[in-house]
């Protein structure tokens, strides 16, 4: 278990790292999210749910995107804009951990299928 955090946080495990430790979790929003981030790169709220094929909408976007910011998947900063264009866009992308835990969260479900396949 301990391997297992310290290899989705890049953190040395600690004392927290035991078997009330809280593995990072990922919603299926937060995984498609992730995978469009990981795939595309840097996207802005709105490219998210137009490439998202109706998956993501836009009134839960943004909740989304702000929850995933605050666990550490994803960071964000604003586009500069010229005069005129409107609101500054914040674009979003993935971080290392978003991407070890997309990564994990991939790895143990084709493990799944793997074993429940046969």
């Amino acid at each position: 278990m301990k391997k297992l955090l310290q290899r989705l946080t890049g953190k040395e495990a600690s004392a927290e790292g035991g078997p009330g430790a809280k593995l990072p979790f990922l919603s299926d929003k937060e995984t498609l999210i992730l995978r469009m981030l990981v795939a595309q790169g840097e996207m802005y709220g709105l490219q998210l749910v137009e490439s998202s094929n109706g998956e993501l909408k836009r009134g839960t976007v943004y909740v989304t995107l702000d929850r995933m910011e605050d666990k550490g998947y994803i960071e964000s900063r604003r586009a500069p804009t010229e005069p005129g264009d409107g609101p500054a866009k914040r674009m979003y992308r993935a971080t290392g951990l978003g991407e070890r835990a997309l990564a994990a969260r991939e790895a143990f479900a084709m493990s799944l299928a793997v074993e429940f396949g046969r």
